[in-house]
């Protein structure tokens, strides 16, 4: 079999996994309550567990070179080179981890990326690596949970009134595999309430802030994954997870000069995460470049007997093995594979000023990559009809594990509680034909949008949440801002075949190779005057805004 043979042999059984994998999580609607959720057993049996803990700590992340800036400032560093600095004891787990819970001390009054920061807690496992106790390929490594995951003994609120009193007994299964890594957790990343805006009180009032604004809370710095997205890009962890829905892995790495990757539906668990929307609710990582997020998802995806989703998939490719950049012999940086790019019509009409030429500066550099290939793609006629009127169709999903709540106190739903009830509105039929809608949604994305093309440029994140198919978010350079004098990052989108994210992968790898966005931070937090460090009152978001920006 040639290798085009063999390309098309392999995206035709994920293909029939993923429908199969699709068509069950429909029938299956959820797959728990609120309730039921809280009460469930923690992942796996011990048997299962174990297995799992050999198979990450068979992972071996590659050496690679430090710059001197990680050298000088560890929380300076990427994921990987803070392995490295740990596996040649130029650090301790102590030093690194006590390093960007100190960032964290002075600059996330001004942040507000966290939600808590058990620190004691993540010192004393520091020293239990330091001291060979607890062992993995991210043994040390400092991250931030999001606070919609399951983390035994810490508060795991969901930025809501309906879990302010909730301490799980078990970890979700996406922190679990983590901390069988040897992960530490410094910290619950804020979020919007109940995953659905950008992280604010209840009553709406803005919290985190962009990294690359701290003074002005204004600016946007994504969606809900707002905390775990500020705490990297602010150097107060060194990676971090998040969940997606509508973009809130996408959007706040492409705010915040970070690399988000939104695997296929079940590629990672969602035992043990607050629920938003079964069919559409994501794990993902929220990380510094795309080798971090290779090593997250490397050590995240996985079997679970919790989650039917993710079980029946094809073999997990090497995802890290996929970040490494090919440089041929000539010394130029080449593609991994021979991979085309679709680019939709209209695609640069889109984006005006600084982020076309920016967006086009992006396209002609991914070009003259060798084996990356630019293609024209068409969306079909009735596009803006399938990716908008029907989105709504997610709706009654997030209401239905929430209704017993809804009905005995709407008020701690706070100021999103109008996209709550928007969910006890939709009608059987018209949910029946926003699934019919999904699945002729599904058949032109694979059929006739990627029909010539391997991974696909996107000016919109629905499409391939609506579909549960692979996305991934990366810098692509700065603009000046509509809202004030900063310059702020700007990012693009790629969407890929189903479980192929080791493909999505290779394509980022190779254009941060020969680009640098990725490796700038934003300057800290000016402390001085204000001891918030931030201007005047933050803003609150009206229920009119929240219901809009869920919409």
């Amino acid at each position: 079999m040639d290798r085009e043979g063999g390309r098309l042999m392999v995206a035709e059984v994920n293909r029939r996994a993923f429908l199969a994998a699709t068509g069950a999580a429909a029938a299956l609607g959820v797959v728990g309550t609120t309730e039921g959720a809280a009460a469930a057993p923690a992942a796996g049996s011990a048997a299962e567990r174990a297995a799992t803990a050999r198979a990450i700590a068979g992972i071996r992340l590659p050496n690679v070179a430090v710059r001197a800036a990680a050298k000088a400032d560890p929380t300076e560093a990427t994921l990987a080179e803070a392995a490295q600095l740990l596996r040649r004891n130029v650090v301790t787990a102590t030093e690194l981890v006590s390093a960007h819970l100190e960032r964290a001390d002075t600059y996330d009054g001004v942040y507000q990326a966290f939600n808590a920061r058990p620190a004691e807690a993540a010192r004393a496992r520091a020293r239990a690596v330091d001291r060979g106790r607890v062992s993995g390929p991210l043994a040390g490594i400092p991250l931030t949970i999001k606070d919609n995951f399951f983390t035994a003994g810490v508060a795991t609120t969901a930025n809501s009134t309906i879990f302010e009193d909730f301490v799980p007994t078990y970890d979700a299964t996406a922190w679990s595999r983590l901390q069988a890594g040897g992960a530490v957790m410094v910290g619950k990343g804020q979020m919007g309430p109940l995953a659905t805006t950008r992280a604010t009180l209840p009553n709406g009032t803005v919290t985190t802030v962009n990294a690359w604004t701290p003074a002005d809370a204004g600016v946007d710095p994504g969606g809900s994954s707002t905390g775990p997205a500020t705490s990297v890009a602010a150097r107060m962890a060194c990676s971090s997870i998040g969940t997606q829905t509508g973009g809130s892995i996408i959007l706040p790495a492409n705010r915040q000069n970070l690399t988000g990757l939104k695997p296929t539906m079940g590629r990672v668990s969602l035992h043990g995460v607050v629920p938003l929307t079964y069919t559409r609710d994501h794990v993902g990582p929220l990380a510094r470049d795309v080798l971090d997020a290779a090593i997250m998802l490397q050590v995240l995806a996985g079997v679970d007997s919790q989650d039917p989703r993710t079980q029946g998939l094809p073999r997990k490719p090497d995802f890290i093995a996929s970040a490494l950049p090919k440089v041929d012999r000539r010394g130029r940086v080449v593609a991994r594979r021979a991979t085309r790019i679709g680019v939709p019509e209209g695609y640069l009409a889109s984006f005006t000023g600084e982020a076309l030429a920016l967006q086009t500066e992006a396209l002609a550099a991914l070009d003259a990559i060798p084996g990356l290939t630019l293609v024209d793609v068409t969306y079909p006629d009735d596009w803006a009809l399938l990716t908008g009127t029907f989105n709504a169709v997610r709706l009654p999903e997030r209401t239905e594990p929430f209704l017993r709540l809804l009905q005995q106190d709407p008020t701690r739903f706070g100021v999103s509680l109008t996209s709550w009830v928007q969910g006890l509105f939709l009608s059987g039929d018209e949910w029946i034909t926003g699934q019919r809608a999904k699945h002729r949604l599904l058949r032109d994305v694979l059929d006739t949008v990627m029909a010539d093309c391997d991974v696909l440029l996107q000016t919109s994140v629905v499409p391939f949440d609506i579909l549960g198919l692979p996305e991934i978010g990366f810098p692509i350079g700065f603009a000046a801002s509509s809202a004030g004098p900063d310059t702020l990052p700007v990012g693009t989108v790629l969407g890929g075949a189903p479980y192929e994210e080791d493909r999505l992968i290779e394509v980022v790898a190779a254009y941060q190779a020969v680009t640098d966005w990725h490796l700038r931070r934003p300057a800290d937090p000016d402390l001085g005057g204000r001891v918030a460090g931030r201007r005047g009152a933050a803003p609150r978001l009206s229920a009119d805004e929240v219901a809009r920006l869920t919409a």
